[in-house]
């Protein structure tokens, strides 16, 4: 059509972000640069973003029970958000660099990768998060961490219901709100009984579940000793499925891709993780995490907008000349060029003091 760009596709996005190449090198992640490349390929191909558009358009499906009325809680997702999940899962962007050691490179390298899927589509980036975020919590317990660390750090995408130990690859989520608190979480009001197995039965409500579809969650709940934090996994050692009832799904104005549901805990199981009395401490470590790739996510959309921007102007003319020549708009993209570049130099450098903090990878 005349005078109409065509899509965007096919482009370098790491040749046309010098501050994000010049991060790798400065944080200590330069060798990744070759398998960014080819992940920034991925990124931009035609294939990639029909697969972000067709996740977007077609929301999860929850299903509380099936044919037969057997209580099931599933959620449906459409062929191309797995395309989405096992392509990062595959790049190791959940779980994999806590595997390295201090000082490696490896968290860069993956915020690096997380920014660029990113550019592509959001909404599967909210289970990758959580599980790379949920590595240091369960680290406060040897055991659980033993049980779900190497399942979180693999890279095989193994999507659906069964227990922990039988798959080739986790991913993690986070449970903590409730109606009457929101971010208030001390005034949560779920229950976790001590059962004589050791475990834990919670019940109660959680107003606000991302990703419910994973493997395990972080949750806090009422214990005899104060607010505590658990992990409960969906699907229980013995390969039934734990008590955790999906009620309905968010219908959001974005993150449409990925489901978050409202959930009830009927006589959950849960492991303690940390202290009882503890838990806000205990999964705060989760937070912060995820609040690395919040900074991540923002970087890599205003990113793409540029990007976007810079390519519509280009091919777009108005008033007799391309609007690129318009000096107005010169200056409009040159403000969001400015924007782009200061907000990748700070995710990236959060980046790279994770991989220098020591404590982080105790």
């Amino acid at each position: 059509m005349a005078n109409q760009p065509a899509p965007l596709v096919d482009y370098d996005p790491l040749a046309c972000d010098p501050a994000l190449t010049a991060a790798l090198a400065r944080e200590g992640a330069g060798d990744a640069l070759p398998a960014l490349k080819h992940l920034a390929a991925l990124v931009t191909s035609e294939e990639a973003r029909e697969h972000a558009r067709l996740a977007d358009v077609h929301p999860p499906v929850l299903h509380t029970h099936d044919r037969y009325g057997t209580r099931i809680d599933e959620v449906e997702f459409h062929p191309s958000w797995h395309w989405l999940l096992r392509r990062a899962v595959g790049s190791g962007l959940h779980g994999t660099p806590w595997a390295g050691e201090p000082g490696s490179g490896a968290h860069v390298a993956r915020a690096a990768g997380f920014y660029l899927m990113g550019q592509l589509e959001s909404g599967h980036c909210c289970p990758i998060s959580m599980t790379y975020a949920a590595v240091p919590a369960l680290r406060h317990d040897p055991a659980l961490a033993a049980a779900y660390e190497p399942g979180l750090r693999s890279t095989t995408y193994a999507f659906g219901l069964a227990p922990p130990a039988t798959k080739a690859g986790l991913l993690a989520g986070m449970s903590m709100t409730e109606k009457q608190g929101g971010s208030d979480v001390r005034a949560n009001t779920t229950r976790a009984e001590p059962s004589r197995e050791g475990t834990y039965r919670l019940t109660g409500h959680k107003w606000f579940t991302s990703a419910p579809m994973n493997d395990l969650f972080l949750t806090l709940a009422q214990a005899p000793g104060g607010l505590t934090c658990f992990v409960l996994p969906r699907v229980l050692p013995d390969g039934t499925r734990n008590g955790i009832r999906l009620m309905r799904l968010k219908d959001k104005l974005g993150n449409r891709s990925n489901a978050s549901a409202e959930i009830e805990y009927e006589s959950a199981v849960g492991w303690r993780l940390g202290e009882e009395g503890r838990g806000v401490a205990t999964i705060i470590e989760m937070v912060s995490m995820t609040r690395l790739d919040c900074v991540l996510g923002s970087a890599s959309l205003i990113r793409v907008a540029l990007s976007e921007a810079a390519h519509h102007v280009t091919h777009r003319s108005a008033f007799g000349r391309p609007l690129a020549q318009q000096p107005l708009m010169q200056t409009v993209i040159a403000d969001l060029a400015l924007e782009s570049e200061a907000a990748t130099a700070l995710a990236m450098r959060l980046a790279g003091a994770v991989d220098r903090d020591g404590q982080a990878h105790r």
